[in-house]
């Protein structure tokens, strides 16, 4: 079994994005405790992936009692899971219901007992224990640091503009396709999907209708050791024309949120004939923002897509939007 906490930005969608890849790995989601996800799967290792999360990790046990808990603790073969030291590190969400005071204490002195040494600044195993509306205990795989993904944000890359998504929603939205092998995105911009989908060893596809835009994700898929990709001008509108006979196992694009003065045609108009490209290159999922104003679900259903999933999120006083997911 594994378990990962999400972040708490977003949780609707940090929640799919588990799922996603959960079926990736050929399992599936079974409960959610606040920001604690569980389920099982074969492949963990697609956990790499996770753009909205803190961590994810082998689940051992969950119960209702803290007795119980205490009980597992004693009774399991800790050397299974620990080679080396440990620490043990409590969370206690918001919607923790039990009395966990000095909980972690308890348990390292069991799993001490047992013979493990305990390290507490830099132990080679982290026991994690959640409180929410059950009792969990596992054994954390990964980390997710946020200096990692600070690190390719847009205001960090060589070439650069002031509007791209955040590195762990653009790594979200790609996992969110269940990209296995290629992404396209339409509207690359200055490549920000693309590196995150490109790092998580996709091929990766962009066009962008502006020459300088793709001159500069270049630079960027070069600079973050994307070598996989095919990048060109191309209009959105247009997809076929750039890649004649090509069709797409997933997209995941963040079209501009201009008006018709910032946009070479009407906003809503070009947000309709985009979708009516997509669709007919994608034979898998979507996953694609618009500005909260934009009638999304109608225009996406009558093109002829099935809209799964859709994550409100408010950016600031002028700007709120959804992420949708959707499937030909």
């Amino acid at each position: 079994m594994f378990y990962v906490e999400i972040l708490g930005t977003l949780p609707e969608m940090a929640v799919a994005e588990v799922r996603s890849l959960a079926e990736l790995g050929n399992g599936y989601v079974n409960e959610v405790d606040y920001l604690l996800v569980s389920g099982e799967v074969e492949n963990l290792k697609v956990f790499e992936r996770l753009g909205l999360a803190h961590e994810y990790g082998v689940l051992l046990f969950s119960c209702e009692d803290v007795k119980d808990l205490l009980d597992f603790v004693k009774g399991f073969d800790w050397s299974k899971v620990i080679a080396g030291t440990f620490a043990v590190r409590r969370e206690r969400m918001r919607n923790c219901s039990y009395n966990i005071e000095g909980i972690d204490r308890l348990i390292g002195g069991i799993i001490h007992s047992q013979g493990f040494k305990v390290n507490l600044s830099s132990p080679d195993v982290v026991v994690r224990v959640y409180c929410g509306e059950r009792l969990w205990i596992g054994v954390r795989v990964r980390e997710f640091k946020g200096k990692e993904f600070d690190e390719r944000k847009a205001d960090r890359r060589p070439f650069s503009r002031p509007i791209a998504l955040p590195p762990r929603i653009a790594r979200a939205m790609v996992n969110l396709t269940r990209a296995r092998r290629e992404l396209l995105d339409p509207f690359m911009g200055t490549g920000g999907m693309l590196i995150e989908a490109g790092l998580m060893g996709l091929k990766v596809y962009g066009i962008d209708i502006r020459e300088d835009m793709v001159e500069g994700a270049k630079i960027n898929l070069e600079y973050y050791g994307v070598k996989d990709y095919v990048v060109k001008v191309g209009d959105a509108t247009k997809i076929e024309e750039a890649f004649p006979g090509k069709t797409f196992e997933a997209i995941a694009t963040d079209p501009p949120y201009g008006t018709s003065t910032t946009l070479p045609i009407d906003r809503d108009e070009l947000y309709r004939r985009s979708l009516e490209s997509m669709y007919s290159v994608l034979e898998g999922y979507l996953s694609i923002a618009f500005p909260s104003d934009f009638n999304a679900v109608d225009v996406a259903e009558s093109i002829g897509f099935k809209v799964l999933d859709m994550f409100y999120q408010r950016v600031h006083s002028s700007l709120s939007r959804y992420f949708y997911v959707m499937k030909t």
